[in-house]
């Protein structure tokens, strides 16, 4: 019989700079399997040709991974006008070639019509499911299924070089933008087609790029070192404002009951910490003025 490791519980986020040609889950596979972790998620896909900022939750982080899976983003992206392919990107079939001589302020002023609220429809070539089944897959088979429009937020583009036919942009955004698909639309309107020919996240929420660790890195330290990346599980809800309980509070809130608490009180999802300054999860004020439990992590030690 084959001996299998036990699973760890281990928790926390690893801020992982995905490789190139790795999707996200064949990077979080390698890296759950390092851990030896019993839990594991990633916080939004990155195409295998994309590289970047992919924060990866384990244990009881994992409970909130869709606040980071629902933040905005920030990418780097290399666009190439000219050339339209049947993937959005350098992976497809050259569908068309026209001619691209793109000024910076052509440029400036079509990205200006892509900002605040804008309606993208999906690319077939993407994991968006239908029918349990990946776009991707119809789209293999020759199979074009039709896809409604779903509205996104670009915040802002920012052109950082434009030469000749190919332009470096940041573009940043809510959760749900296809970078693809903007770049598509961006070459249409310049009438001469395009398509992306480079991505890089480089931001997720409160994390950025600079904190993150390339899979080399990762695979050459020992295991000791690889334990001391993991941030706290409260990592990923820093956004939410936070309040100390009592030891009293504290023991009932774990119980998984409402607890009363003097002063005024955020309104929405709170951090709750005890005494200790631990994290003991999220709270919300209720009708009757009682903070009730809406998502708590279990401590060994508590």
């Amino acid at each position: 019989m084959q001996y299998r490791r036990p699973k760890k519980n281990i928790s926390g986020v690893l801020l992982l700079d995905k490789p190139l040609g790795y999707s996200s889950n064949q990077a979080l596979q390698k890296i759950k399997l390092h851990y030896q972790a019993a839990k594991a998620g990633h916080t939004g896909t990155l195409d295998p040709l994309a590289t970047g900022l992919l924060p990866l939750c384990f244990g009881e982080a994992t409970k909130f991974a869709h606040f980071l899976t629902d933040a905005d983003k920030t990418y780097i992206a290399t666009i190439k006008f000219g050339i339209t392919t049947n993937t959005g990107d350098a992976e497809g079939v050259v569908l068309a070639v026209k001619e691209a001589n793109v000024s910076k302020m052509q440029l400036e002023q079509v990205c200006c019509q892509f900002l605040g609220l804008i309606n993208q429809i999906p690319p077939m070539y993407s994991a968006l499911k239908h029918e349990g089944k990946a776009m991707y897959e119809y789209a293999r088979a020759g199979i074009e299924i039709e896809r409604a429009a779903r509205t996104v937020t670009i915040h802002n583009i920012e052109i950082n070089a434009l030469d000749k036919d190919i332009a470096n942009i940041t573009v940043k955004c809510s959760k749900g933008t296809y970078i693809r698909t903007l770049a598509e639309d961006i070459g249409a309107q310049l009438g001469c087609g395009a398509h992306l020919i480079g991505l890089r996240r480089t931001q997720t929420a409160n994390y950025d790029i600079l904190q993150a660790i390339t899979l080399d890195q990762f695979e050459a330290m020992p295991p000791t070192q690889r334990a001391l990346l993991l941030l706290p599980v409260d990592s990923a809800v820093q956004h939410l404002p936070a309040i100390t309980l009592d030891a009293d509070s504290s023991f009932y809130m774990q119980q998984g009951q409402a607890i009363w608490q003097t002063g005024s009180m955020p309104q929405g999802l709170i951090r709750l910490y005890n005494e200790q300054a631990e994290f003991l999860g999220l709270g919300e004020q209720q009708s009757d003025g009682k903070i009730a439990p809406r998502r708590l992590i279990v401590h060994k030690d508590l």
